[in-house]
C-alpha cells in the first residue's frame, strides 16, 4: 500500500500528499473505535482510487505530538516574538520554550518587526534580550519584512524539517509567511488598539512547502499551561539550568530551596538572568498548584 503524509484536515477529511500527489481521504471507521485521531503531520498508508475517494489504513507512530494546535511529528518550532506592537514578552517566551522543549522540540526565536522598534533605548533592550537568548543556547533571528532579509535569515532553517510557525497574536507570522511564500497571500491583521492584541487570521492547521521544508501556519496555541509536565521535569526545559544541573550536591535537585546549588549560583553570578530564574520559579509553583491536595 501507498504511504504519504497528512498536510491538511478539514472537515473530516485528511489530504495526504505523496510525491506529487494530493489525495481526500477519509479515516477507517475503526479509528473511531479504537479512539486514533489522525492528525497533520502524521505518516499514513492509505488507499485510494483516485485523487478525490481515499481512505487512511494505518497511522504510524509518532515522534511527539502536540494537542493544541493538533499536529505531530514537528522538528522544530519558530516562536515569533515581535520587538513591539506587541511589546516583547520574555514571560510568554519562556511559556512557549517550556511548553516546545518539553515536547522534544527545537526552538526557534525569530523577534519580528525590528524595523518598527522606536528608540535606541528600546532596541537596546530587546537587543540585550536576545543576547541573553543566545547564550542560554537558543537560536535567535532578529528580521524584518520591510528589509525583505526573511529569505536570507529564516529559509535555511526551514528546509527539510517540518516546522511549526506559533507565537503571539499580531506579531507577524502571517507576515513572515507571505515574504517566504508570497503566493500564499496570507490574511494579516494590524494589531487593535482598543484590545493591545491582534486577531486570529488562521483557521486551521495546515503544512505548506517552504524550500524543501513544511511550514504549519497554525492558529496559536489556544492554552499555555503545563499539563503534563513536573516539577522535576522543568529544569531539563530550561537548557542553561540542564547543563549545570549535573553539578548541584543533591541529586533531584529542583533549585528552589536546597544548598549548593549550580543553578542558583550562576544567577546570583550574573550567568543565569534573574528573570529567567524567576519565571522558573513561578512555572514551578504553577505546576504545583496543578496538583490535587488531599
Amino acid at each position: 500500500m501507498p504511504r504519504g503524509k497528512i498536510v491538511k484536515a478539514l472537515s473530516g477529511f485528511y489530504y495526504v500528499q505523496d510525491k506529487e500527489r494530493l489525495i481526500q481521504c477519509r479515516g477507517r471507521g475503526v479509528f473511531r473505535k479504537n479512539k486514533i485521531t489522525p492528525l497533520v503531520g502524521d505518516e499514513v498508508e492509505y488507499q485510494a482510487e483516485n485523487d478525490l475517494e481515499g481512505y487512511i489504513l494505518e497511522v504510524f507512530e509518532r515522534k511527539n505530538e502536540l494537542v493544541r494546535p493538533p499536529i505531530c511529528n514537528v522538528d522544530q518550532a519558530i516562536l515569533v516574538f515581535s520587538a513591539v506592537e506587541p511589546d516583547f514578552s520574555p514571560t510568554l517566551l519562556d511559556r512557549f520554550l517550556v511548553l516546545i522543549e518539553a515536547n522534544d522540540i527545537i526552538p526557534i526565536i525569530v523577534i519580528s518587526k525590528v524595523d518598527l522598534i522606536p528608540s535606541d533605548v528600546v532596541r537596546e533592550r530587546v537587543e540585550s534580550f536576545a543576547k541573553d537568548y543566545q547564550n542560554a543556547g537558543y537560536t535567535v533571528l532578529l528580521t524584518s519584512t520591510v528589509e525583505s532579509t526573511v529569505d536570507k535569515d529564516l529559509l535555511p532553517f526551514l528546509n527539510d524539517h517540518i516546522s511549526v510557525f506559533a507565537g503571539q497574536s499580531g506579531v507577524g507570522k502571517s507576515s513572515l509567511l507571505n515574504v517566504l511564500r508570497p503566493d500564499l497571500e496570507l490574511k494579516t491583521n494590524d494589531i487593535s488598539s482598543h484590545l493591545g492584541r491582534g486577531k486570529h487570521t488562521t483557521r486551521h492547521v495546515e503544512l505548506i512547502p517552504v524550500g524543501t521544508g513544511f511550514v504549519a501556519d497554525t492558529p496559536g496555541f489556544s492554552s499555555l499551561d503545563f499539563t503534563g509536565i513536573e516539577v522535576e521535569d522543568l529544569t531539563y526545559c530550561f537548557p542553561e539550568m540542564r547543563e549545570r544541573s549535573g553539578d548541584c550536591k543533591f541529586r533531584g535537585c529542583t533549585h528552589v530551596r536546597e544548598p549548593k546549588c549550580s543553578v542558583k549560583n550562576a544567577v546570583e553570578a550574573g550567568e543565569i538572568p534573574q528573570y529567567r530564574y524567576d519565571h522558573y520559579l513561578t512555572f514551578v509553583e504553577e505546576i504545583k498548584e496543578r496538583k490535587p491536595r488531599y
